[in-house]
């Protein structure tokens, strides 16, 4: 058990000493309220102060009593508080304060159910982005691990399936929830508390078993992935096309820099709403390609055409360098720099 834990425990059994010592010395002897505190008090504490008053028989009898339960609790609450100090648990009581204000203050963040092969994985990718998340894992090896790496990953133990727990973990202001737990039900389970508490919230729920995907989706999961259905299905593609999956590992992996694929979302107040993409210039000002347009209403458009209009919510889907990618963000995100970018490039068009 918790040391802390120990700590709480001995210390209600203390207070439970103290109320029947108190409503003992009422009864048996007839004291005051004040009379038989002070006499239970200086019991359990063996100070050797004499009696308030006279005691009976059965008096002195419930006062032997007293004194061998109250020896044996303040020493466990001696032992623990030591053991407490010796362990660090102070450190890690005000450590853990400190996690937990900085997840109350998260807003539009994500919350990862489950810290397994798969989770850690997806914490170490939203980390290089990065992206703001928090950890929910009730395993108590995995948040050992977690404290031990030191990786300043935000973590809450706990159980998903827990109102209290999803609450704990900002899930009202929540951009999203993953549910990776090795167990199809617990995913079910999470992905069902998850939107009763937020029915705004974006769910991502792992399958593992076949037919899980149909009850996740009723569940409210909005997409489910089955990691054993696309290990397989890569590993089959790279030996039937070797030279594609090689190109998609470099464009989506974190570890080569030269080239990447992202996706880039346009803003309400974008400026360049309502131009084309040849008009905008994105091409020409920062080398990216622009492989594919995803409309608001969800309509992928794949290889866009020059004169395809820019509405906002789309989402550009761009390859190209990462420096490249980062300064296409920044131009759409820009308030001011729209308009002198169209001129020059509506004029190189006509």
């Amino acid at each position: 058990m918790d040391p802390v834990r120990h700590f709480k425990i001995s210390i209600g059994v203390l207070l439970l000493l103290l109320t029947v010592g108190t409503c003992g010395y009422m009864t048996i002897e007839g004291w005051s309220l004040l009379d038989a505190l002070y006499m239970t008090v200086i019991t359990l504490g063996t100070v050797g102060f004499r009696e308030v008053h006279d005691l009976s028989h059965v008096g002195k009898m419930f006062t032997m009593m007293l004194i061998f339960f109250g020896v044996g609790v303040i020493g466990y609450i001696v032992g623990s508080l030591a053991q407490i100090m010796f362990e660090g648990q102070f450190q890690r009581i005000l450590g853990r304060k400190k996690v937990e204000k900085a997840i109350a203050a998260l807003d539009g963040h994500y919350i990862i159910c489950g810290f397994g092969r798969i989770g850690s994985l997806i914490c170490k990718e939203f980390a290089a982005k990065p992206l703001p998340f928090v950890v929910v894992e009730k395993d108590t090896d995995m948040i050992a691990q977690m404290e031990k790496d030191g990786n300043g990953y935000l973590f809450l133990p706990g159980d998903a399936t827990i109102d209290d727990v999803l609450l704990k973990a900002g899930i009202k202001k929540a951009k999203g929830l993953i549910s990776v737990v090795t167990s199809d039900t617990e995913n079910v389970y999470i992905t069902l508390t998850a939107r009763g508490l937020n029915p705004d919230l974006f769910i991502l729920a792992r399958a593992g078993e076949e037919g899980s995907e149909i009850k996740l989706k009723r569940a409210g999961a909005n997409k489910v992935v089955s990691p054993y259905l696309i290990g397989g299905s890569r590993m089959a593609q790279a030996i039937l096309r070797p030279t594609v999956v090689d190109f998609i590992e470099i464009a989506t992996g974190r570890e080569h820099l030269e080239l990447q694929m992202e996706e880039i979302l346009i803003p309400m107040h974008s400026g360049f709403i309502g131009e084309t993409l040849a008009s905008s210039g994105f091409r020409k000002e920062t080398g990216v390609i622009i492989v594919g347009v995803k409309k608001q209403s969800g309509r992928m458009v794949f290889n866009p055409e020059s004169h395809t209009k820019i509405e906002a919510h789309d989402t550009l889907i761009v390859l190209g360098e990462p420096a490249a990618i980062q300064k296409l963000d920044q131009l759409v995100r820009c308030d001011g720099c729209a308009e002198e970018m169209i001129k020059k490039h509506r004029k190189k068009d006509e």
